[in-house]
């Protein structure tokens, strides 16, 4: 059983809250002047997803800690001029090109991988390869196409041999089309003081683990191991040399780590009202958000309508530091229809009002409908708040 030093610092839930908060860039001003590339730097990774409600997770994450940044600078933030690559780390996601050099110990390891869902016919790969240095960038479709049949699973010859090289590092994908991956060469695309394996599964574990307790703020070994996927005996092997320093947080009940910087100044600053991702990183891990807020967390889109209990794509909405509601929205024209919110109590009405008032703004709405209230006494209290900021009261 691996041991390590025990924790000299105690903090208190809240302490640890608001460590977590700013570390996620929801406390504090905003840095407006890095944009949307510093919150990909400070977040490390920003999951993408193919729900598009009010618009699509990687936009939402920076919304929330900007405000209302526009959706093509958003696009153009992530892809161009390679400030990022898009690769497999807590999930697909969009990663600072300065780390493709860490995620080199997951390269070989599917390189080395025996056994695949989908079979690689032989050749196809070298040809796919080929076809991309010679015409790139391309989509699957431009390859070839993506699909044998129109089932979502059914993927091409082509489809799967273009998926293997992104695995494996020979190709990346430099942009989303319709939310089509474009491929091309690594060798194109990452910058080339950038573009080698040279660093041991140690060096990028090690780098890994640091950075998902930079970005965490806190956390336990299971929250850091999950923030890029690692393995819990892969966050112990380098932990005790990665940089982080063991704490005890109260009522945690296990034990935790920090950043050391987060633990030197002590996390002060406006707090974000804003309407979160269900993929947001803040929120991502169910356990961790229940742990920290109280709040139980699930994406619902997946299960089975009558078995919903807040909504296909329920967000929750943050407030003063605290998960104070969700809300499942939707856009009907110039309207944004929140189908379904849930408040916590008579004082969360202003802060989900105003969320859904800037969200609606954002994305071009003029109008908000509340349909449904799941305590029905506040619906009037929040339809009448509503039409104050609407200017319609």
């Amino acid at each position: 059983m691996t041991t390590h030093p025990r924790p000299t610092t105690t903090l208190t839930a809240d302490d640890a809250r608001r460590i977590v908060l700013r570390a996620q860039g929801l406390l504090g001003a905003p840095d407006r002047r890095a944009g949307v590339r510093g919150v990909l730097r400070r977040l490390g990774a920003v999951q993408l997803d193919t729900i598009s409600v009010l618009a699509r997770s990687h936009e939402l994450v920076p919304y929330a800690r900007l405000g209302a940044v526009g959706r093509r600078a958003v696009e153009g933030a992530y892809w161009s001029d390679t400030h990022a690559f898009e690769y497999w780390s807590h999930a697909a996601c969009i990663l600072p090109v300065e780390e493709w050099p860490h995620f080199a110990f997951r390269r070989r390891a599917y390189r080395g991988r025996p056994h695949w869902n989908h079979d690689l016919p032989a050749g196809v790969y070298d040809q796919v390869v080929a076809q991309l240095r010679a015409e790139g960038p391309l989509t699957a479709t431009e390859l070839g196409g993506a699909k044998r049949t129109s089932e979502w699973w059914d993927w091409s010859g082509t489809k799967v041999a273009v998926e293997r090289a992104l695995m494996y590092g020979e190709v990346v994908c430099v942009e989303r089309r319709g939310w089509k991956r474009v491929y091309d060469l690594a060798e194109r695309a990452i910058p080339q003081k950038l573009l080698h394996d040279d660093l041991d599964d140690a060096a990028c574990l090690r780098r890994l683990v640091r950075l998902a307790g930079e970005s965490l703020g806190v956390g336990t070994r299971a929250d850091i191991a999950d923030y890029h996927r690692l393995k819990g005996e892969q966050v112990d092997a380098v932990i005790a040399d990665s940089g982080l320093v063991p704490v005890e947080v109260e009522g945690w009940g296990r034990p935790a780590w920090a950043d050391p910087a987060a633990l030197a100044a002590p996390p002060r600053g406006r707090h974000r009202t804003t309407l979160l991702s269900p993929f947001d990183s803040l929120v991502w891990e169910r356990a961790r958000t229940e742990r920290i807020f109280g709040f139980s967390h699930r994406l619902e889109a997946y299960v089975p309508r009558p078995k919903r209990v807040h909504g296909y794509f329920a967000m929750p909405v943050l407030a003063g530091g605290r998960l104070v509601g969700r809300v499942d929205p939707a856009r009907e024209g110039g309207t944004l229809v929140a189908r379904q919110v849930t408040l916590d109590g008579p004082k969360a009405v202003p802060a989900v009002a105003q969320a859904l008032v800037e969200a609606a703004t954002w994305v071009n709405c003029t109008d908000v409908r509340v349909e449904r209230v799941d305590a029905a006494e506040l619906r009037e209290p929040l339809t009448r708040e509503l039409s104050v900021l609407l200017g319609q009261g």
